[in-house]
Parts: structure tokens; sequence; C-alpha cells
């Protein structure tokens, strides 16, 4: 139908012509714009006037033919040749089959119309760019699916690092890590995560999976699996130390729930996919994860820095990092630790230099200490030594272990002739040896300290001794760490700490490779992690300034559970967290009562009474005090004094049911002691009361020892407690108080 009304509009101006009249432009009426015919750009652009003082008499000529497409095929023919050319120059700008648009040099007259296709121009190529930054649109924004993260660890806090994220029917547990204690924590070694939220979701847990083998990333994984089994996802590295733990914990049995991971090789987990991708850190082969889910793709950065000139030459995997960027990422969550650190990291070779130099000038024996699992921070120093001809000697259980598991696997190659064992050390001049050991952060059962205090069997800190300390002190640390360099320092030994800038660097990214990783990535949703507050808050400033939308960031706390769909990012609710306390050393994890307990005692002290009765005469025949943490020795024998004068006037107007038995005497004498010493020092110590009944106690000394019974009579209760200390158990242990 269209095409019938353009032909018959196409043929309405020549009909006067067929029948042999001139047709003039000039003399006709003006057409309507609706007119195809006089919609001509060349002609619409020129006003009549312009016509008149050229004397332009054009000629109209129809070249039509039966094709649709004939009011493209007009043409003007007319007598100005010049108005002719400036059309075509014109016209000439066309997108020609390589992409690029060219454009001939205009004349005088044509420039507004050359200004205005650069224009045009630069607007394609913005709107292209912005695009590129932004692949959101191949986000699916009609799924209803959706997937939950809950952190359990690793937010507030430096280290503990947990997290899952599941779906409707599976989840998967991203790293199990533990985190150091503070100094309320008295007797406890390190902290792992509470995984009471694990037992509420365990069916449909599909596996853990591990980015890198860092102790707040794996330290928590053998006592996670003595309560939870499921498949163990990840690199040769990691999975090697994790096996090496559950040896020690006696969990060989669930090295079968291994699955070594290949890095570009996505991998089906339940409901998700997904990808291990190669990233710099300090320590070797850690990654980062992409996870497809139906919902959109999560990536996971892990602990990460951009090294480009790492030890073994691997660099971070930009190119796929940027692959799934371009893709279209839902989400990531990043690593915020070095957040407030402006530039970037510098490369783990930039400590070389400060290794060769120590090393070179160092008289005696060098002692170098880090992290245990810095792989690639021990090869160095060990090169070094054999640069300048000296054994090694490497201390310290963790570090024994890592670095034989790394040269087990093939990530560093060194030869056995060079090492040493720590009782062959005096058998070689100081300046030929180099001790590798652990103690970096000045931890009380460490090598190094216990070398800097003279209880190590094999060594001990020499003057002439050179001490690196290669690592930075962990934020609660500070305060071990500064101790045992002083204890260093008075054994006349030198360190080298953070008088040299480049004696340690970071593991972790600061601002200008966080915003090339987001950059990269282009998330629609931002969810900084690993880190206290004030680092995931500045990470979230980072964000914004890349290009994220700060409505689709949010600050986590241990605990929130966050919902992602293509469309939205919200809180939908939180989960019960916290940490379990745990005796490393005893390999026992420790009730948080035990904790208040340990508290109580240091900073209130304990008041013990011990009282030999005889029930029958309500009397007192003997009694002691022991009192810690309360006062001085020289006032113990007032305040105990004070205490038994207060007792025997109890005992005189006090009820005769009290001296029934031995527990509720007890119980009456706890309620005394607890308001007298109150009034005496305004606390609450903890308090122990212990009553013998003075035939029990005789009756059960002659059952013990039957030829001492004539002398039990007059036996001291020191004597009894002594001899007889099997019997003398709390009647009342609740009376051991801690209110």
């Amino acid at each position: 139908m269209a095409n019938n009304q353009q032909k018959k509009r196409v043929k309405l101006p020549h009909t006067d012509t067929q029948k042999g009249e001139k047709h003039n432009i000039h003399t006709r009426k003006p057409r309507s714009n609706k007119n195809p015919m006089q919609t001509t750009e060349d002609f619409n652009t020129r006003s009549a006037n312009e016509h008149k003082k050229r004397n332009f008499k054009p000629q109209f000529k129809s070249e039509y033919t039966k094709d649709a497409n004939a009011i493209e095929n007009r043409k003007w023919v007319g007598e100005n040749k010049h108005a002719a050319r400036q059309r075509k120059e014109r016209h000439e700008d066309e997108k020609h089959e390589d992409g690029t648009r060219k454009i001939k040099a205009p004349t005088e007259k044509g420039n507004l119309s050359f200004h205005k296709d650069l224009k045009k121009g630069v607007e394609v190529n913005t709107k292209i760019q912005k695009g590129s930054l932004n692949p959101h649109h191949k986000l699916n924004l009609n799924t209803n699916a959706k997937v939950r993260i809950t952190p359990l660890g690793g937010l507030g806090e430096i280290g503990g690092n947990m997290t899952v994220i599941e779906t409707e029917k599976s989840a998967i547990i991203i790293d199990i890590g533990m985190s150091f204690p503070d100094d309320s924590m008295p007797g406890v070694d390190i902290l792992i995560p509470d995984f009471h939220y694990i037992q509420s979701i365990k069916n449909k847990i599909a596996a853990v999976v591990i980015t890198h083998a860092h102790e707040d990333h794996i330290g928590a994984v053998p006592y996670f699996y003595k309560q939870f089994q499921f498949p163990l996802y990840g690199t040769p590295l990691a999975l090697g130390l994790v096996g090496n733990k559950f040896e020690e914990h006696g969990l060989k049995q669930y090295k079968s729930l291994f699955h070594i991971v290949e890095k570009r090789s996505p991998v089906r987990i339940g409901d998700f996919e997904i990808e291990w991708i190669h990233i710099t850190h300090s320590i070797i082969d850690s990654s980062a994860l992409a996870i497809r889910t139906e919902a959109g793709v999560i990536m996971h950065t892990g602990d990460f820095k951009i090294d480009h000139t790492p030890i073994d030459n691997l660099p971070t995997d930009l190119h796929r990092l940027a692959h799934y960027g371009e893709e279209g990422v839902m989400l990531l969550l990043s690593d915020s630790t070095n957040s407030h650190k402006s530039g970037v990291t510098p490369s783990e070779a930039s400590v070389g230099p400060t290794f060769d130099n120590l090393f070179k000038n160092a008289t005696g024996r060098v002692i170098m200490s880090t992290f245990s699992s810095n792989i690639h921070r021990v090869y160095q120093a060990i090169s070094y030594g054999l640069k300048y001809n000296r054994k090694v000697a490497v201390i310290g259980r963790s570090m024994e272990k890592n670095l034989d598991i790394a040269r087990e696997l093939g990530y560093i190659d060194l030869p056995n002739n060079v090492f040493i064992e720590a009782h062959e050390v005096l058998q070689y001049p100081d300046e030929e040896v180099l001790i590798v050991t652990t103690g970096s952060q000045g931890e009380t059962m460490s090598a190094l300290y216990r070398m800097a205090t003279d209880e190590h069997r094999h060594i001990k800190i020499k003057p002439t001794d050179m001490v690196i300390l290669s690592a930075k002190a962990i934020p609660g640390n500070e305060g071990s760490v500064s101790a045992v360099i002083n204890l260093i320092m008075k054994a006349g030994a030198k360190v080298a700490y953070q008088d040299f800038s480049e004696i340690h660097v970071s593991g972790h990214a600061a601002q200008e490779e966080q915003k090339l990783m987001l950059r990269l990535i282009k998330p629609k949703f931002f969810l900084p992690v690993h880190g206290e507050y004030n680092h995931i808050a500045k990470h979230k400033q980072t964000a914004i300034a890349c290009g994220v939308l700060e409505k689709n960031i949010y600050l986590m706390e241990d605990g929130d559970q966050i919902e992602v769909n293509p469309n939205y990012m919200r809180k939908v609710k939180s989960v019960r967290t916290g940490k379990s306390c745990v005796d490393n050393q005893a390999n026992r994890h420790i009730d948080n009562d035990v904790i208040n307990e340990r508290n109580l005692l240091a900073n209130d002290g304990i008041f013990i009474l011990t009282l030999r009765m005889d029930m029958q005469r309500k009397k007192i025949l003997e009694h002691r005090i022991n009192v810690f943490g309360i006062l001085g020795q020289k006032e113990e024998v007032e305040l105990a004094k004070f205490i038994m004068d207060n007792i025997h006037m109890h005992f005189g107007n006090a009820k005769p049911t009290i001296f029934k038995d031995a527990k509720s005497l007890e119980n009456d004498l706890f309620s005394v002691l607890r308001k007298l010493l109150f009034k005496r020092f305004k606390k609450y110590p903890a308090i122990l009361v212990n009553v013998l009944i003075d035939g029990e106690v005789r009756q059960k000394m002659a059952q013990n020892a039957p030829h001492q019974e004539n002398n039990v009579v007059n036996a001291p209760l020191e004597s009894m407690l002594n001899e007889n200390s099997n019997n003398l158990i709390i009647s009342n242990p609740s009376k051991f108080s801690f209110m």
C-alpha cells in the first residue's frame, strides 16, 4: 500500500509535461511538506532569494522506475555545478566497512557541517566508552534467581575470614580462617569462627573452597572438619598445608575429600560454576574466584596485590579478570586491608636489594624472621645466604614444614647441601650462618622469642648477630613485637625492622590497585570485605570514585545476610556469629566461662578460706586464709584478723541450721565473705570456701593411714592438708564464685 502511494505522488507532477506543457518550478504553487519530492535536503537548505540571485532554474527530472525505493533515486539537474559539488562533498561523510568515518576537507562554507560531524563522532565514541564501563545491560534483569552472602568472620577485624554464599538449593563456604586473641583473653592462642549457622544449613552445603593458604583463611579448617565433613577445593599449596594440619589434628582420613583445581578451568559445584583465577599475594598460588550463578557472576578477589614483577614471574591474570568484567559482573567482594594506603604496594622483588645490603654488611650470624607462609620471602633470604656463602638453618616447626611442602611441590628450587640442623650451627663460623626462623609477631612460644630469652636449646642471641624482622606487626601484636625487639637489643644484637622501608612489603593492594581491580571487574554491586570497618568504609569511597553507584554498595558486619539479584541488593537478616577460643598447645576449645573466670582472677583476685570445724560445739579448730591478687603480703595478717573476727561474731548469732553439714556452712560463709570483701575492697573477688568436719577428716585419715591414728587428733590443719590432699575436695564447687 505504501509503495503504491509513493508511485502516485511521483507521477502527479509530470502529468502536464506528458501532455506537452512546460513545467517550471517557479510558477508552481508551493507543495505541502508532506510531498516526498519536496523533502530533498539540498533544496530546502537554500532560500528562494539565493536561487533568484544565482538565476538558478533547475529542472526536475524523474528517474522513476518500478523500484519501491524510487524516491531515493531522484536527482536535481541544474546550471549551478558548484552547489552540486558541495552537496556531494557533504554526503561523502559515510561510514566505511572498516568502521571508520571519512571526511574530506570542507570548504569554508562547509565548516559548520564539518564540526557537526566531529561532534557526532565524539558523542558516538563517548557512548561506546560509557557502555564499556558499565556492561550491566548484559545481566539478566528478568530473572527471579537470587544469591545470599553471609560473612561469618573477617569483618571488623583482620583475620578469621569465612563467608557463605548460597542459593535456594546449594551453598559453598569460602575460606575458614583463624584470628589472634587480644589481651582480654588470657591463655587463648587462637580464635576461630562460630560454626552455629553452618549447622542450620549443613544439608545444602556443597563444598568448602579455599582462595589461598594463609592462616587467616585456613587456620580454622581442622577445627571445622572435626564437626563437619564436606568436599574441599583448592590449589596444590593450599591443600598441601591443610593436609599437614589434618595430620597434626588426627584427621588424616579426611584428606580423601580434597579436590585439586586447575586455574582458568571452571568447576561445577552444586548450583555454582567456580573458576580459580591466579593473583599475586604474599603467599604463592593465591587465587581470586569467579562464581557463576543463575542470578549472575560473583567475583571474590581473595587477598590480592597487583605485582607485575613477582618472584616466580607469574603476575596477576588481568586478562581473565577483564574477561569477566566485559561479560558483566553482578557482584564484587574485594580485599580492603590497605584501603587507606595511597599509590601501589611495592613488588615482592623490591625486598631483594635490602636483603643484599644487610647480608653484605653483616659480620656475624644473620637471623631472619618472617611469616612462615611467605615462601617467596624465605626463598629470597636463602638465595642471598647462598650468594654470601652461608649455610642455612631453618628453625620453627611451621617454617620447616611449609618450606618442605613448597620444595616438594616444585614451587621453589634449593639445593639440599645448603641446609644444616639447629644443633650444627655452632660447628660453623658465625659469618657463615643464616638462621631462618619464626617469631616475627613476638609469639612467646616461637623460636625467635626463645632465642632472645636464652630458652632455646641450641641458639642464643649474641652481640655480633644481625636480626632481620621482615614482617609488619599484625594489629594487636604491636606490644609483643616491641617486647621481643627489646630483648634482642638487650642481648647486644642489631635489629633491622622498620628503619628499612623495604625490609617488608605488604601482600595487599593499595588504592591504585584497588581502582584497577574495580575498573577491570566493573561490578554493578560491591561488598568491600577483609578488614575493620574503617578499611571497608574507605574502600567504598574508592569504589564510588571508580563509578560504582553508592546505593549499590553495602558495608557489612559479620552475621549480616545480604541478598543479591541483578535488580537489587539488600540485607535480609542477621545470623549468629562469634568466636570460639582455642588453646593451641593443648589443641582444645576453651569455654567463654573459663575466659571470664580468668579475667576475674586477673582483675579482682581470689580469696580462699579453709576451716577445720567441730560441728557439735560450733567451734573453729583451725583456719587458713590464702589471698591472691587482692593485697600485698604485709596486709594479709590484718585482713585475716578482720575476717576471722567477723566470722566468730557471725557464728555467735547464727541459726543452728547452718551447722547441719559442711555444705550448709560453706554456703553461709560464702555470703558473709562476699559482703565483707566488697565492703573492704569494693570488689567481688573469686571466693573459695572449704569446710573440713573434724570427725570426718580423722576417720578418712585413719582409713588411709591406720598407724598414724594416734597423731590425728592433734594434727595441725597444714599437716592434714598436705597428707590428705586427695580428700580435700571442694564440697560445694559452686562456691568458687565469679560473680
